[in-house]
């Protein structure tokens, strides 16, 4: 492999699994902007992107069901007076700290995707504060009330 395939590699990898912007991978690796922004669309990085966060959340879910049907048979084992399974409780018990860490995981995975979705229209929250710091315009609090009131 040269550098320039280990190169495309690595930012495909940061872009994917890592979630780094296009700049973020530029810096990293040394590389131009306009060459990480080509890489992306000639292989498609935005749809492997969105297969491997599904994939991974797909994962969660499949995490989350199976932890609660094993706790459900302990639940019933343990109720009915039987002796739980020693290995089921095991199982049990590594799977409770896996949740922190997909958990983690989408949390990086939607903080990056609301940096790059967000509005860069004036919203209703700008024009306010636009109004208010800049030219000295006051919500009238009154006419506000009343409104909510009728």
């Amino acid at each position: 492999m040269n550098n320039k395939e280990y190169l495309a590699n690595e930012a495909e990898r940061l872009y994917v699994i890592s979630c780094n912007t296009v700049d973020e991978i530029a810096s990293k690796l040394n590389i131009s902007t306009k060459t990480v922004c080509r890489w992306k669309d000639k292989f498609d990085w935005e749809q492997k992107k969105l297969s491997y966060t599904r994939s991974k959340q797909c994962f969660h879910e499949e995490l989350y069901e199976f932890a609660r049907k094993l706790m459900k048979d302990i639940t019933a084992d343990m109720d009915a007076g039987e002796k739980v399974d020693p290995g089921r409780m095991y199982a049990f018990c590594r799977v409770i700290p896996m949740f922190a860490k997909v958990k983690d995981y989408e949390d990086v995975v939607s903080k990056k995707d609301k940096k790059t979705t967000t509005s860069r229209g004036l919203t209703p929250d700008i024009v306010a504060r636009i109004e208010e710091e800049v030219l000295g315009i006051t919500p009238n609090v009154d006419y506000e009330e009343e409104t909510e009131e009728e």
